[in-house]
């Protein structure tokens, strides 16, 4: 799988785990250098607190692009240490 912004990959893994229609990826697959710092926060009842990035490509802005949950609740664990992707970012195979 591919996690595409702005003609750009910023993640890609052939291991992936689908949560709620999301794809996440390894966060070791998330190529940093895209990415920048937010201070959005979320929370859901079932996997606990998100935390978001921004991804910064070619000039674009995505604001809170990137979610991830830090600390998910054991229902959760399977996303511990992954991060999934909305707002303009194409998923493909």
């Amino acid at each position: 799988m591919k996690a595409i912004f702005n003609g750009v990959v910023v993640a890609e893994s052939n291991d992936t785990v689908v949560v709620e229609g999301n794809h996440y990826f390894p966060e070791a697959s998330l190529k940093r250098e895209y990415t920048s710092f937010s201070n959005h926060r979320t929370s859901c009842a079932w996997k606990g607190q998100a935390r978001y990035l921004s991804l910064l490509v070619n000039g674009e802005l995505a604001s809170d692009a990137i979610w991830y949950y830090p600390e998910p609740s054991d229902a959760a664990a399977q996303i511990k240490d992954r991060v999934a992707f909305g707002r303009g970012v194409q998923i493909v195979e």
